[in-house]
């Protein structure tokens, strides 16, 4: 499959009209079928249990009424929303916690306590990963080591047939290498295709970086539109230097899709360095974490984590009490007052 471009759309913004955007081009295969116990909720919510109903969005329910023969049940619409949220626990020592109970954990919405709906420990639930991987110069001596480690993550983490990956190479432009699939051959062949390019132009020092289009791009639209546990997995140094949108902007779109980033800092850190502060931020807002190895050891470390930590989340899914879709954001916070010195990561809340 050779690559395709994600090629630019036009908006207004601010009055004016820029390039906002872009669209994806070629993406003529057929998503993923969603496993039998994957659903998608109608606002905020992500991949379920079957324990969940499949489709929890505006429904027609019959009322429990006595019927005769004249006079058949009557409809009574029933809206309802199901938040899911998906979360990670660890302790002090930063190791995980997979042991928690449903009765420990207590879920607020905007500062108002919610009530469960339904809390399961998530190690089988398919996985859906963007892995954006940045070719800019600042990558030029690092891209080798980076995409050896990405290719053995990939060997040990996709489980065919049911976990996939897309592949997106990002410098000034945004392309995409390898549609979702969870053929691990197809995979590691799209990130042999993937180097870096000495840029053409006035200073051929530098070529630009559009991060945050890359993250806006894959969360709208490839994330967005498949089931499962969203995942971003960026490789950058978190510089951006020619996106069209802004880091806010980024986390929104990431938010928007139930998109959880994770974030290895690695780049020439001496030429260019490594803007920790971005890659922290964007991992924070959505519930990931960033990661800044030294080495050829500590990325591989990384890597491992990162799919020790996929496999140890928690879902957590509620009916807000305020259902009313007013487009406002909503803030989630998620406690476990029974255990002391645990730290939470989760997405820090949603749109409806």
């Amino acid at each position: 499959m050779s690559c395709r471009d994600f090629m630019p759309i036009f908006g207004r913004r601010g009055g004016r009209r820029l390039a906002i955007g872009f669209l994806l081009i070629g993406l003529g295969l057929a998503p993923a079928s969603p496993s039998p116990l994957v659903g998608r909720s109608s606002a905020g919510g992500g991949g379920i249990q079957e324990s969940i109903p499949r489709d929890l969005g505006d429904r027609s329910v019959q009322k429990p009424k006595r019927a005769t023969a004249a006079e058949p049940d009557e409809p009574v619409r029933l809206s309802a929303r199901l938040v899911n949220v998906f979360f990670t626990a660890t302790d002090r020592r930063h190791a995980l916690v997979t042991d928690l109970r449903r009765e420990e954990v207590r879920v607020f919405e905007d500062g108002r306590e919610q009530e469960i709906f339904t809390f399961v420990r998530q190690t089988d639930l398919p996985l859906t990963i963007a892995l954006l991987i940045d070719v800019s110069a600042s990558q030029q001596y690092t891209l080798p080591e980076e995409k050896a480690a990405a290719a053995r993550f990939i060997r040990s983490i996709v489980r065919p047939g049911k976990d996939i990956v897309a592949i997106v190479a990002f410098r000034d432009e945004v392309r995409l290498i390898e549609d979702f699939t969870s053929t691990v051959s197809r995979l590691e062949a799209a990130l042999a295709r993937v180097r870096y390019t000495p840029p053409t132009g006035h200073d051929p020092r530098f070529g630009g970086t559009s991060l945050y289009n890359a993250i806006v791009l894959a969360a709208r639209e490839l994330l967005a539109k498949q089931p499962g546990r969203r995942t971003i997995l960026l490789l950058t140094d978190g510089e951006d230097t020619t996106s069209l949108y802004r880091l806010p902007e980024a986390i929104a779109e990431a938010l928007r899709a139930e998109a959880t980033i994770y974030a290895i800092g690695i780049g020439d850190r001496y030429r260019f360095g490594i803007n920790s502060g971005v890659l922290r931020r964007l991992t924070q807002e959505t519930g990931g974490r960033a990661y800044f190895p030294k080495n050829a050891g500590d990325l591989a470390r990384a890597f491992r984590e990162i799919e020790t930590e996929l496999r140890s989340q928690y879902l957590v899914a509620y009916y807000p009490s305020d259902p009313t879709p007013d487009g406002r954001f909503r803030q989630i916070e998620i406690r476990v007052p029974t255990r002391k010195g645990l730290r939470i990561r989760h997405r820090r809340g949603y749109i409806l």
